[in-house]
């Protein structure tokens, strides 16, 4: 038995692993002796801060625009029977009139602008990740944001159409970032440490919103920087200084790391192995049942998560009657629960496939249908309780919290199916899983149009339901746990490299797991 050298190009895969890892059995790569805090966990740190960026400039609209709009005017069709009287409503308020007079159906249009530039980039924004790398893509994805966040009033004040234009823009920018770091954990996460990697870099995002919805409701409610304004400025500033840190810290891969021991790249790269260069198998993965079934859970997570991200505080305000400042302390509280269950999924979501309870396709599964259903229920349910603040406050939260769960389900799935590809899955689904960005807040705001009460509320809710329980049937049946035969070159089980070097796993051997041998 010979040990390679580093510089030896050496091709891994999966399918060279003698135990069964799909399900959980067998011997186990083991973390470097001692680690506590390695160069990978620092990659998940930075991501993490990035997509906390990624969500304040994303969601700062949505408590921003209802401080823009001036609505004293416009005529609102509610019945005694439905309209709330607010949890403030015998205190005396002072309330700031908005520059803007826009109604409900534009006030849709603009919230789903952003989605209309999103969808745009996801897949190229993947494929370029794979071929000249995640960092430089997710990094100028973050500060393409940030730049044009900070001249959101400018464009407003020119005119909605430019408003409108900016937004659009903004999505292009922010469209490669999650196939970007999907493709950079494709680089660097382990096979049992996919879910907790990925799931606590992503978990930013939900971060994010429970950051910036209270801030931006006090910014927006001050006099700094001109009220409303300074939600873009401030968040916009923050985004270009972790632009700075990231491009000076992160790299690629393992082996382009100056600073990674070569215990944990090792560890790293038997785990993953290191990739080979390969013609994207287009036809394989646009008919594979398992990507649409991913395809499939994402879009319904996303219908309901982005309906409430970006018109949950004009619920709040609308419907609830909670001041601006109020409005945005409760508006995330939800994404403080996501942020938690996303956590806890995803690590739960390790332990159950390493210790094999479960197999790998049926731990996503059972997680992503929690992810599904639990919310579905409880948004069904939500028009039943009427104007009891705490209980509607409290449904809400766990509505949308407890989708987090789906992230140790399709989330982290395109791992599973192709490492090699990850970062174009990741396109692929999320750019099918951008339409409810726009297609959701649309939809409300046609509901909703000068008809702001609980009952057309409620059909909102119950669109999001359906949606939901449609997404879980699909990915139960047509899900898959397993690498993909069309993730290896040729689509050969066991293939070799020219150097007829392999990986093989010594089973009950920790000391030899990862062994390179010549055959």
């Amino acid at each position: 038995m010979s040990v390679v050298s580093d510089e030896t190009p050496i091709i891994y895969s999966q399918s060279h692993v003698k135990n069964d890892y799909s399900k959980g059995t067998g011997a186990v790569l083991k973390p470097p002796s001692g680690e506590c805090f390695g160069t990978r966990h620092f990659l998940a740190f930075m991501a993490f801060l990035g997509f906390v960026n990624v969500y304040c400039l994303r969601v700062n609209l949505s408590v921003g625009l209802v401080a823009m709009v001036n609505d004293t005017g416009t005529t609102k069709n509610t019945t005694d029977e439905e309209a709330c009287a607010g949890p403030d409503s015998g205190q005396n308020t002072t309330v700031k009139v908005g520059e803007f007079n826009w109604d409900q159906n534009t006030q849709g249009i603009i919230l789903g602008s952003f989605f209309y530039g999103y969808i745009c980039t996801q897949i190229i924004g993947g494929k370029m990740a794979e071929i000249i790398g995640g960092k430089r893509m997710f990094g100028f994805g973050v500060l393409c944001t940030a730049v044009l966040t900070m001249l959101t009033p400018l464009a407003a004040r020119a005119g909605l159409g430019y408003f409108i234009a900016l937004r659009i823009v903004e999505g292009i920018g922010e469209g490669v970032t999650f196939p970007a770091m999907h493709a950079m954990w494709g680089q660097w996460a382990p096979i049992w440490e996919r879910s907790k990697l990925a799931g606590f870099s992503y978990a930013g995002a939900q971060l994010g919103t429970v950051i910036a919805m209270p801030i931006c409701g006090i910014l927006a409610d001050s006099d700094f920087l001109g009220g409303w304004p300074s939600v873009f400025y401030v968040f916009g500033v923050l985004g270009c200084v972790w632009f700075v840190a990231w491009m000076l810290l992160v790299h690629d891969t393992p082996a382009k790391h100056p600073r990674i021991s070569k215990v944990e790249r090792d560890y790293i790269e038997k785990s993953i192995g290191v990739k080979e260069r390969m013609p994207t198998p287009w036809l394989a993965i646009l008919t594979s049942p398992a990507v649409w079934a991913t395809s499939a859970a994402h879009f319904a997570n996303n219908w309901g998560f982005y309906t409430m991200l970006t018109c949950l505080p004009t619920y709040m305000k609308d419907v609830l009657k909670f001041d601006i400042k109020s409005d945005g302390f409760v508006s995330a509280l939800p994404y403080l629960v996501c942020w938690m269950c996303m956590n806890i999924s995803c690590n739960l979501a390790d332990f159950i496939r390493s210790r094999g309870f479960l197999s790998t396709l049926n731990t996503r599964r059972v997680i992503n249908s929690f992810g599904l259903l639990a919310p579905a229920i409880l948004m069904s349910c939500i028009g039943l309780v009427g104007c009891n603040y705490v209980v509607v406050v409290l449904m809400l939260t766990f509505a949308v919290g407890l989708g987090g769960f789906c992230m140790g389900g399709f989330n982290v799935n395109h791992l599973d199916l192709a490492p090699n590809f990850s970062g174009t899955l990741m396109g692929i689904t999320n750019m099918i899983a951008t339409i409810p960005g726009f297609l959701g807040p649309y939809v409300v705001g046609v509901l909703t149009n000068n008809q702001e009460t609980r009952g057309q509320w409620q059909k909102v809710f119950y669109i999001s339901a359906g949606v939901y329980v449609a997404g879980t049937v699909i990915f139960v049946l047509f899900a898959r746990g397993t690498e993909q035969s069309w993730n290896k070159p040729n689509g050969d089980v066991s293939f070799r490299n020219n150097r007829n070097v392999s990986y093989s796993v010594l089973e009950g051997d920790n000391t030899a797991n990862g062994a390179i041998v010549n055959r």
